[in-house]
């Protein structure tokens, strides 16, 4: 007969086994876990690129402090791309005898290319700038010059009209504004002069279409190469702001489908050596028979595979569909960005769920082949004992594939992995404790115990085999369900309602304490000042910098930009040392503290010098310490740190970042007023994007821990489901020899409550660990405590469900006769 034919045949008679079910399920669960996620991350990744786009108003453009040259407009409009001109600068705006300084934006009739000007009033959102002779206005601009729409102001020398008030532009305005913003028709910006030579303006040409012809138009534009003082616009260099966020998002996010996809692979395991052993002796009658090894293998190996096929193919539909709906939540991230519903992430996913079932399944299966014909009599020849069997290596590398895989990160890989392994290690070393426990205590314990510590030390090798499958399961599950969305809390709590959300430029000594006042004044609290130095790298240990040469290609661009510096007697906030000391107020020679990228640029260490010149002097300064600084806690932070002693009176202006609640702009105006040298910069869009990013990564953590919480479920069935028919037997023998059902309930509670016990208390400590290393290696959550108390009271709840659905599976066995249970053995 065909060997394919046989093997479904073997599939159909055999699948009212709960071992091929389990299997098959966890398979699905496998493909699900990591397909959802693979596609979700996919297109969060399009996403972001496309909401990139809409940002700056198209898919590619060049900014220059001069006019572009027209070769590049003409060998746009070659390539079929549509084009837009833009130009930012300062102005200054009157109205009602005020004036305020403006961050004006001049646009022509087709911009925006990506994206839509959300405007408020009866314009709700369109496409196209101003009118000639018309101007749109930011809320913080109509507060702090008292006008509304409809009034007219002056403008660069001419008389706009306020056609409409602006909540939100394409150009990246949305996540950074140091001045209330303005939006003018670019025909006015030309006549009225405000773009001709010597002026602040920053020209950009925008562009948008295909792929294809916007890489073509990119290939062609670095090879002719840019004008002066020009560069590239790009999505990429768009969303850099929101990278560690993101970066950590889908660490999230690969770490749960991760974690759901290695339950799922113990659970095959676990079901294929059930299915292997209860296939014992169907496997010797066939080599007794005459069927070869191989013919015997290949046709276990068949019946895997027409297992697998629909499984993986349910898997890919299971996988598509949900992404599908996970997309419609999660695409509000990015204001709905349309995007093709990538295929190709899900049947990946189901090329490693192929993996992790042939990869935990083959050994048990390969082993089974194995059999000798004389085990049709002799059931102790049935399996060879083998000291060691390099097949049972391949879970292990499977698993290790995996982890790599989908980890994107040798450090979570790294973690992962150690910490799996010593929950294994920890459970066989304590099971193993636990039945020499039993040998030596159960003669004198109470009956029922006596059976159960008695059942537990028959059975040494399968015993050790459920607490250590149980302890990776339940550490798998603790570490989604309890650690998971710890760490999530610890990231919410690195921004806190109150995180600084403003950020005051070019604030003098003398405005200090009057700024404090004004400020408190209005509302705003969480004041943080530094001062600001500008300066340039000139040389390190005594050497000029030009003729250095750095392995880092980062460090190129930090040496010809002009470098922010400051000072400070006490460590600020959200600053840690690592190496060296702190330099304190008043060292005996210039000192200076650096941040680790700066360290990792410049390979320096702790007793390097450093010189830099800061406007007509120049200082000298030792590296005195390397500080590890928190930049998500948005207070002001320098990579440079020098002592106030050699540094305070070096030329400088202040820094300040505070936290003012919404609903200020009145106040907000008034404080401008007050200080017009003053630049205010709102970050308060930036952080609500990243606020807005943790709850929608919480929302998919969610959605994955409801895949976990099955594949658990099925790790914990089979775990107990391994020694269901030696507990058939023996629960046959002792009925036979008087037990009373209700002995041997208590029994089988107290050796799943042991088995549970040992579990819960493994996995506890494993997921305790496993976070700790987690939240501090990889997302670097400072001061993160993982939630000991849950934790605990975890484990016992483990042990409880482990005892209740050991108890659910030996019901039956106590309600059967025991006659007929000694046939069916």
């Amino acid at each position: 007969m065909n060997l394919w034919r046989l093997s479904l045949r073997s599939l159909r008679r055999e699948w009212h086994l709960p071992e091929l079910r389990t299997l098959a399920a966890s398979l699905v669960l496998a493909v699900v876990a990591l397909g959802v996620v693979a596609t979700l991350a996919t297109r969060i990744e399009r996403g972001m690129l496309a909401s990139a786009a809409e940002l700056i108003g198209g898919d590619l453009g060049i900014s220059s402090p001069q006019a572009l040259p027209a070769t590049y407009a003409e060998q746009a409009r070659a390539d079929g791309l549509s084009l837009s001109r833009t130009a930012s600068f300062p102005s200054v705006a009157f109205a009602h005898e005020q004036a305020q300084l403006l961050d004006v934006q001049a646009v022509d009739a087709t911009y925006p290319l990506r994206g839509t000007l959300e405007l408020g009033g009866t314009a709700e959102r369109r496409s196209g700038g101003p009118a000639s002779g018309e101007v749109y206005l930011d809320h913080r601009a109509l507060v702090a010059l008292n006008l509304k729409v409809g009034q007219p102001l002056q403008l660069g020398g001419r008389e706009l009209t306020i056609a409409a008030e602006l909540i939100r532009q394409p150009d990246g305005g949305e996540l950074l504004a140091l001045a209330p913003r303005a939006l003018m028709n670019l025909a006015d910006a030309e006549q009225a002069g405000l773009l001709g030579v010597g002026s602040r303006a920053r020209h950009r040409l925008l562009l948008a279409g295909t792929p294809t012809a916007v890489q073509r138009w990119r290939d062609w534009t670095q090879s002719t190469g840019l004008p002066q003082g020009a560069q590239l616009i790009t999505p990429e260099q768009t969303q850099e702001r929101m990278r560690s966020a993101f970066d950590r998002a889908g660490a999230f996010l690969r770490l749960t489908a991760l974690l759901s996809a290695l339950l799922a692979g113990i659970a095959i395991a676990l079901s294929a050596q059930r299915y292997a052993r209860r296939k014992t002796a169907e496997v010797a009658l066939l080599r007794a028979l005459g069927t070869p090894r191989r013919r015997v293998l290949a046709l276990l190996l068949g019946t895997l595979a027409a297992l697998a096929v629909p499984a993986t193919s349910l898997g890919i539909v299971l996988a598509l569909g949900l992404s599908q709906l996970a997309w419609l939540l999660a695409s509000q991230l990015f204001g709905n960005v349309p995007t093709l519903l990538p295929l190709l992430p899900a049947f990946a996913a189901a090329a490693m769920g192929i993996a992790v079932l042939v990869g935990f399944a083959l050994p048990p299966l390969a082993r089974l082949a194995e059999v000798p014909p004389v085990a049709v009599f002799r059931q102790s020849l049935q399996r060879r004992v083998r000291r060691f069997d390099a097949l049972y290596l391949i879970p292990l590398l499977v698993a290790l594939g995996l982890i790599w895989s989908q980890s994107s990160s040798l450090q979570l890989a790294g973690i992962l992995a150690a910490s799996l392994l010593g929950v294994a290690l920890i459970a066989a070393l304590l099971s193993g404790a636990l039945l020499w426990l039993a040998r030596r205590i159960a003669p004198g314990a109470h009956p029922a115990l006596r059976l159960g510590l008695a059942a537990l030390a028959r059975r040494p090798a399968l015993s050790v085999i459920q607490a250590t499958a149980l302890s990776l399961g339940l550490c798998a599950l603790l570490l989604l369900a309890v650690v998971a969305p710890s760490l999530l809390q610890g990231w919410r709590q690195e921004l806190p309602a109150d995180a600084p959300n403003w950020f005051a430029l070019n604030l003098q000594d003398d405005q200090r304490p009057g700024f404090a006042q004004s400020l408190a004044a209005t509302g705003g609290d969480q004041l943080n000042m530094l001062p600001l130095a500008v300066g340039k790298l000139t040389a390190i240990n005594g050497r000029p910098i030009d003729q250095l040469h750095f392995e880092d290609p980062r460090a190129k661009e930090w040496v010809d930009r002009q470098l922010r510096l400051s000072w400070s007697a006490e460590l600020p906030p959200a600053n840690e040392v690592v190496a060296g000391h702190w330099q304190g107020a008043h060292p005996a020679r210039a000192e200076v503290s650096v941040d680790t990228m700066w360290r990792d640029m410049f390979a320096l260490k702790p007793g390097d010098t450093m010189s830099f010149d800061v406007g007509e002097g120049r200082i000298d300064a030792t590296v005195s310490s390397v500080r590890k600084v928190d930049w998500s806690s948005f207070r002001v932070n320098f990579f440079l740190l020098l002592d106030p002693a050699h540094a305070g009176d070096l030329p400088h202006s202040w820094l300040a970042s505070f936290h003012l609640p919404r609903g200020h702009a009145t106040q907000l105006a008034q404080l401008s007023r007050d200080y017009p040298n003053l630049s205010l910069v709102d970050v308060d869009a930036l952080l609500d994007r990243v606020r807005e990013i943790i709850e929608r990564v919480g929302n998919a953590v969610r959605w994955i821990l409801g895949f976990s919480l099955l594949a658990g479920a099925l790790v914990l069935i089979a775990a107990l489901a391994s020694s269901a028919a030696e507990r058939r037997h023996e629960a046959a023998l002792l009925r036979t020899l008087g037990a009373r059902r209700g002995q041997l309930r208590v029994a089988a509670a107290c050796e799943f409550a042991l088995l549970g016990l040992v579990a819960g208390l493994t996995a506890a400590f494993g997921a305790a660990g496993a976070g700790l290393w987690l939240g501090q290696a990889v997302f670097h959550i400072e001061g993160f405590v993982p939630p000991f108390a849950p934790l605990a009271l975890a484990a016992l709840l483990a042990a409880f469900v482990v005892m209740l659905l050991g108890l659910a599976g030996t019901r039956t066995v106590s309600r059967t006769p025991p006659m007929r249970l000694l046939r069916e053995g």
